[in-house]
């Protein structure tokens, strides 16, 4: 009888985490969706899904998730903040908290999982990062270089894995206006925007309001979907027709 995989995933309780927990569950998987607040009700109800509470920040945290969770296939560390603003205007203590998060916290869940991949020598870790990471963009400076450490992170860590079966990918995900990337942060992004920048901001924010194309949700949990299932030495999946636009520019622009 074959045993149904078994993938946690960080950062559920909304966004790309809540949709890719969902696309996982309706293709068979076992799902463990970690969350910093639990909620049960914004999942399907499932005998092969679990809930647990998990801050990517916090070692006893992350040592208490793993173990309830048992053993597991594939991790994807979604789990992220957002932050837009001028760099000038962020507060240092703000840029700590993005990195604590977005790169520390994936580091952390990655060094915490390696040891039963490597001696199972199979598993899969999947790293959502941005878009930003493909092309430079204007007013996300902190963030963007919270995102860009985990691209050079997984590319290096997945030459270390390989030589034990187990491989590191990455996902990057195109601009998606319907997640709470905004909402999920510190400051207001207009309380990062001094006035000296507030005519570039002005052009900047009406470009974001007209995109000529976006990210889904769904756009995400396909992308992590094909990540984990592909075999291949592939390393990065860009996901959502802008995404992908700007990883086709990205690799036509190479000498």
């Amino acid at each position: 009888m074959q045993t149904v995989p078994t993938i946690l995933i960080t950062g559920t309780s909304s966004g790309y985490g809540l949709e890719t927990a969902r696309h996982f569950l309706a293709r068979g998987w076992n799902v463990i969706a970690t969350m910093r607040t639990p909620r049960e009700d914004i999942l399907p109800r499932s005998d092969r899904l679990r809930v647990l509470p998990l801050d990517v920040t916090a070692p006893e945290s992350i040592s208490a998730a793993l173990d309830a969770a048992g053993p597991i296939d594939a991790l994807v560390n979604n789990a992220g903040i957002g932050m837009a603003g001028a760099f000038e205007a962020t507060p240092m203590a703000m840029v700590r908290e993005v990195f604590e998060t977005n790169t520390f916290g994936t580091m952390a869940m990655a060094q915490a999982v390696i040891p039963q991949f490597r001696a199972r020598r199979a598993g899969v870790i999947v790293n959502v990062t941005s878009s930003s990471t493909l092309a430079p963009m204007p007013l996300v400076a902190a963030y963007t270089a919270s995102k860009q450490a985990i691209e050079g992170f997984t590319g290096s860590l997945a030459l270390e894995l390989a030589h034990f079966g187990v491989r590191a990918q990455l996902v990057e995900p195109g601009y998606a206006p319907t997640t709470r990337f905004s909402q999920n942060s510190g400051p207001r992004v207009e309380n990062l925007i001094p006035d000296a920048y507030a005519g570039f901001a002005a052009t900047v924010f009406a470009d974001y309001a007209s995109p000529s194309a976006v990210t889904t949700e769904a756009d995400v949990a396909e992308a992590v979907w094909t990540a984990v299932n592909d075999p291949s030495p592939r390393l990065s999946y860009p996901a959502g027709p802008d995404a992908v636009a700007l990883a086709e520019n990205a690799v036509g622009a190479q000498p």
